[in-house]
């Protein structure tokens, strides 16, 4: 049986499928865990260690050694993403109360769901459309957006806006797994390589106990708001991701395109956000199943207006295929 492959031939497929399975037994089955113990509990409630575990790996896959061009264009990427995110942020805070819109079609919409969905890249996505319409240095730039990875930047951006409050150690402590793997995966690129092989390997088991956080009733409730809020992300960051590759990144906007989607790794961020600030837990839920509906819409759709922008405006010549390699760990 090809599983696998059947399971990949969807965008964002190894996480999301987990991730529907897990919210299928959390829906008709919650107390499942509770009843069988030991490990398999410790699967289906296993979250925040799981994605632990997966940011030191993502970590250690970094590797600093990246060339100017690489650093430069994944730099330009990744702030104007952040810088967007905050924005929107500031602007939904005026309008969003802080346990979210209760009532009409925006209910179950809130400043947390907005950030989760539109701070972060899904790098696998780029690095295999920047493989395929950019050059080797295009699809390099995947190094930095592993940085996004992780509760921290949409800590950051709350916490900046002020939206939310957190204690400097639980800072230090969202992104303490991530710079010790980035740490010991310089220090020795055995490590590196090591720790690396174990990125895509996490996914189905962290999309799995996330999926046992959702019940199927608030992805019913949310679904067709959860489409708007995908189109938006592409929308709303994809404009000034596409002026800042051209300006700054000396690009011709084509990465930028490809930057617009939202990360699968970004539907974890509101439940692990609740469990260190009490105050998100009222609207976790629902942010967590519009940031994964808002993941499979980017994933989607990214790829199609990417196309379409090459061809419209000239993607730079790829370079040779042996040299265009997706970094293993860009696969999430």
């Amino acid at each position: 049986m090809k599983i696998k492959a059947t399971m990949e031939r969807i965008p964002g497929g190894m996480m999301l499928i987990p991730l529907l399975l897990g919210a299928v037994l959390n829906t008709f089955a919650p107390s499942t865990g509770e009843y069988f113990g030991s490990f398999t509990k410790g699967m289906i409630g296993g979250t925040v260690p799981i994605l632990a575990v997966w940011f030191f790996c993502i970590g250690a896959s970094i590797d600093l050694r990246a060339t100017g061009t690489v650093l430069r264009k994944s730099g330009t990427l990744v702030l104007t993403k952040i810088a967007v995110a905050w924005v929107v942020a500031m602007i939904a805070a005026m309008f969003i109360p802080d346990t979210g819109i209760q009532t009409g079609f925006f209910a179950g919409l809130s400043v947390l769901a907005i950030v989760s969905a539109m701070d972060m890249t899904n790098g696998g996505l780029y690095a295999s459309l920047m493989n395929q319409y950019g050059t080797k240095e295009e699809s390099g730039a995947f190094v930095l957006m592993s940085l996004e990875s992780g509760p921290l930047m949409t800590m950051v951006i709350l916490g900046s806006a002020g939206l939310a409050s957190f204690e400097p150690h639980h800072f230090i402590g969202a992104v303490l797994p991530f710079l010790i793997g980035f740490t010991l995966g310089n220090l020795d690129h055995d490590l590196r390589a090591f720790f690396s092989k174990a990125t895509p390997v996490l996914i189905p088991f962290f999309g799995f106990a996330l999926g046992n956080t959702i019940n199927l009733s608030v992805i019913l409730d949310t679904g067709l708001l959860g489409i708007v809020l995908g189109v938006a992300v592409i929308v709303i960051t994809g404009i000034p991701l596409i002026i800042a590759d051209r300006v700054i990144g000396g690009g011709n906007g084509t990465a930028g395109v490809a930057a617009s989607s939202a990360a699968g790794a970004a539907v974890a961020n509101p439940v692990i956000i609740a469990q260190i600030n009490p105050s998100f837990a009222p609207v976790a839920a629902s942010a967590t199943a519009l940031v994964a509906a808002s993941v499979i819409v980017t994933a989607i759709l990214v790829p199609i207006i990417t196309a379409l922008y090459a061809k419209r405006y000239g993607a730079p010549k790829p370079a040779d295929a042996e040299t265009q390699v997706i970094p293993e760990s860009a696969h999430h």
